[in-house]
């Protein structure tokens, strides 16, 4: 495996070795010892997928607050997307700025998104499916939302007219909204 650092503070792309041929492919999308051999120690606890069926469906921005702030790590397994991630830990020196990268089920990549970060994707293709880990279980009452086209990220989703659910409709700007995660330093 292969991590590389984004431009936003302990936040990486990993990049597993993937072994293929005629039949097809073989990877290891999750191993504990390797990601320790990486320098990530966390403890994932739960793993979620979702599908979309319609290419341009944003879910976003998304995340959970302390005391159940949690860590993901995303992968797309059908399809393509614009995963973004905005570093909303106050003191962190990427503190409100975003990074958008492609995942895909060709190019097998995922993003590894530690806590106090926003979290969003829109699909670029019809039928998109992903596949993540947590180190915290969901909390309703610890599930927060902002507004994906907030202009104090200016984050270009590249979509006109985005399929959004009913709730990310109504979500606050991140001034709005009660988030608030400090930055720890580095993991």
């Amino acid at each position: 495996m292969i991590k590389t650092q984004t431009p936003l503070a302990n936040c990486y792309i990993i990049e597993p070795q993937v072994f293929g041929d005629a039949r097809g492919w073989f990877y290891e999308s999750y191993s504990a010892a390797k990601f320790a051999d990486l320098g990530i120690h966390t403890q994932f606890v739960q793993d979620n997928r979702s599908f979309s069926a319609q290419k341009g469906t944003l879910r976003g921005l998304h995340c959970q607050t302390e005391p159940h702030a949690q860590t993901k790590l995303i992968c797309c397994t059908r399809g393509s997307l614009l995963d973004v991630v905005v570093d909303v830990r106050e003191g962190s020196p990427s503190y409100l700025q975003h990074y958008s990268i492609e995942l895909s089920a060709d190019n097998h990549k995922m993003l590894y998104i530690p806590k106090g970060f926003l979290h969003g994707f829109v699909t670029l293709t019809e039928n998109v499916e992903v596949f993540y880990k947590v180190d915290d279980f969901y909390y309703p009452d610890n599930d927060r939302s902002v507004r994906y086209c907030d202009p104090a990220f200016a984050i270009a989703w590249d979509v006109e007219n985005p399929v959004l659910s009913v709730k990310d409709t109504k979500n606050p700007t991140f001034a709005q909204s009660d988030i608030h995660f400090v930055w720890k330093g580095a993991e």
